[in-house]
C-alpha cells in the first residue's frame, strides 16, 4: 500500500523530500517570511491591558 502524496502547504504542488513539507526553497522561504511578519497567529484568550503599568502614565501632563 502506498502513502498518498502530500502537497506543499503554500502552493499545493507535490512536496519534495529535500524541502519537506514544502515543494521548493521558494515556498519554504515564503512560509518563513509569513512567520516573521506575524502572518500566522495562534488562537487564545484576549490579553488584558494593564493601563497603570504603561510607560508615561506617571509623567506630569502639560497644561
Amino acid at each position: 500500500m502506498t502513502r498518498p502524496t502530500r502537497k506543499c502547504p503554500i502552493c499545493g504542488k507535490p512536496r519534495a523530500e529535500d524541502h519537506a513539507p514544502f515543494c521548493s526553497t521558494r515556498c519554504r522561504d515564503r512560509d518563513l517570511v509569513k512567520w516573521l511578519d506575524d502572518g500566522y497567529a495562534l488562537p487564545g484568550p484576549a490579553a488584558e491591558i494593564d493601563e497603570e503599568g504603561l510607560p508615561g502614565r506617571d509623567l506630569p501632563q502639560d497644561e
